[in-house]
């Protein structure tokens, strides 16, 4: 058997997937914020500085608006100048291009 219980940094007992959901979604906009970053991280190639932290915002803004579905998240990503801009991105992109 799982042991699917613990304690939260901020001392909320959970026992199951069911009470972190609703431990977690007390913490939606910082929750979003965190996974924002973490993925932005991923899609640009390097991590985050201090001056991208108001895209980071502004795609946990975008996720809201979208019910903070999985989706709205990563197409906020695709959206941004940051990732379209991204000269990693854009040689990924010609290479796969060039495949074809």
């Amino acid at each position: 058997p799982i042991d699917a219980s613990g304690t939260l940094p901020d001392g909320t007992k959970v026992s199951g997937v069911v009470d972190l959901r609703r431990s977690l979604e007390r913490y939606s906009p910082q929750f979003v914020q965190v996974v924002a970053e973490k993925l932005l991280t991923y899609a640009i190639g390097r991590g985050t500085e201090h001056e991208d932290m108001p895209m980071v915002r502004r795609i946990g803004r975008d996720a809201e608006a979208g019910g903070y579905k999985f989706s709205a998240l990563v197409l906020s990503i695709v959206k941004s100048d940051m990732f379209r801009m991204n000269q990693k991105a854009v040689a990924a992109a010609a290479t796969h291009q060039a495949a074809r």
